[in-house]
């Protein structure tokens, strides 16, 4: 009896030593993880806010300077000068955003968002339902999430050949929920060949701690559906 229950607490504090190694092995991925995707924003918005106050000031000014030449066939440089510097005003902000969404902190989750909608709308519709009343979170959650949103949505208009897309926002006590859908081709999760757009998607699901599931049939649309805890 004293062999059998010496046997079995060997064996006990083997399993539990085991799992303590695993989940801080989980947790030190999870870290690494969150830890990389932190460093990656920092220098987006590094980047972004360069772009916005150094490029897009300058060519600003550059296109009042031009207003101002004197020459014999000033009109037709004017259009064509000023539509280029126009371009490349539009360029410039288009980069700053999509390297890091420097007026979030300032419209919130929700605003950019619709924005975001409102830029897209000659290419697919979108339909924001948002369920009960949002809470602002932290701005490294709300860049995740926006984040994800843009990911989705660029792949929809990549691959999917949808017409239609759905972004529902739930917000209660346990947690958010996120559900992102579309009406195009639809893939099979298990047999398609992961690219950068749905690995993005999931890495920065991970970095929120959050439970995710895809529901996807071919012919039939995809729809992401994500669960993050309320901390």
């Amino acid at each position: 009896m004293f062999i059998l229950l010496a046997y079995k607490f060997f064996i006990d504090r083997i399993i539990k030593e085991k799992n303590t190694r695993h989940e801080a092995e989980i947790l030190h991925q999870k870290n690494l993880v969150l830890e990389s995707t932190k460093i990656q924003e920092e220098e987006r918005k590094r980047m972004a806010v360069l772009m916005h106050d150094d490029i897009g000031n300058r060519l600003n000014i550059l296109s009042i300077w031009v207003h101002n030449l004197n020459t014999e066939n000033k009109e037709t440089a004017e259009k064509i000068i000023s539509k280029q510097i126009s371009e490349l005003i539009d360029s410039a902000r288009s980069i700053s955003h999509s390297l890091y969404p420097v007026n979030l902190e300032k419209l919130g989750l929700l605003l950019y968002i619709e924005e975001l909608i409102c830029n897209l709308s000659q290419t697919l519709k979108i339909n924001l339902i948002v369920n009960s009343h949002y809470h602002k979170r932290d701005i490294f959650t709300e860049i995740q999430l926006y984040r994800i949103i843009q990911e989705f949505t660029t792949n929809v208009i990549k691959h999917s050949k949808a017409t239609e897309m759905k972004i529902y926002i739930k917000d209660n006590k346990q947690h958010i929920a996120i559900v992102l859908s579309d009406n195009g081709n639809g893939f099979d999760y298990d047999s398609v060949k992961k690219g950068m757009g749905i690995k993005n998607i999931e890495s920065r699901i991970q970095s929120l701690e959050a439970q995710y599931k895809w529901k996807n049939k071919k012919g039939k649309g995809s729809t992401l559906i994500i669960k993050i805890p309320q901390k």
